[in-house]
């Protein structure tokens, strides 16, 4: 469904999802488009399906989507997809922490190389976009609509 002259709720505000190249995040991605905001996505994958996923948003929604390849692993990586969202869609005034990944095994066989990547992705880069996203949250006067 292309929408153009989208008046939705959200326009004016940036917003940087996490873990959105598809599944949840691509939903979260779109919906967040879909009510007018501009959109920073991230993650791994096909560099065409990628661009196809990104494109499609801003035909769709009529916003502006652009794609940070930023490693959840890499804190100066993460910092540096914030202020390209910064750059590219004014702010990021919205932060969805989606990227995520898991392993399945018996603990006493889990590996340790696993469990650290783990603890990486799903906690500690949720820590460094937080730190780099609340400056320019609070200088926007946005930082009492965290969840």
């Amino acid at each position: 469904m292309s929408d153009s002259t989208n008046q939705g709720t959200l326009r004016g505000r940036g917003a940087v999802v996490t873990g959105s190249t598809s599944g949840i995040g691509l939903g979260i991605a779109r919906r967040l488009a879909s009510q007018g905001a501009d959109i920073v996505i991230n993650g791994l994958g096909d560099a065409a399906a990628i661009e196809k996923e990104r494109a499609a948003i801003e035909a769709d929604f009529g916003v502006r989507c652009f794609y940070s390849p930023a490693n959840m692993l890499n804190g100066e990586e993460i910092a540096g997809m914030i202020a390209f969202a910064e750059d590219k869609i004014g702010g990021c005034d919205i932060l969805v922490n989606n990227a995520g990944i898991q392993f399945v095994a018996p603990i006493d066989e889990f590996p340790d190389d696993k469990w650290q990547q783990i603890i990486q992705i799903n906690l500690v880069a949720s820590f460094h976009s937080i730190k780099a996203a609340l400056p320019g949250m609070k200088a926007r006067g946005m930082s009492k609509e965290q969840v």
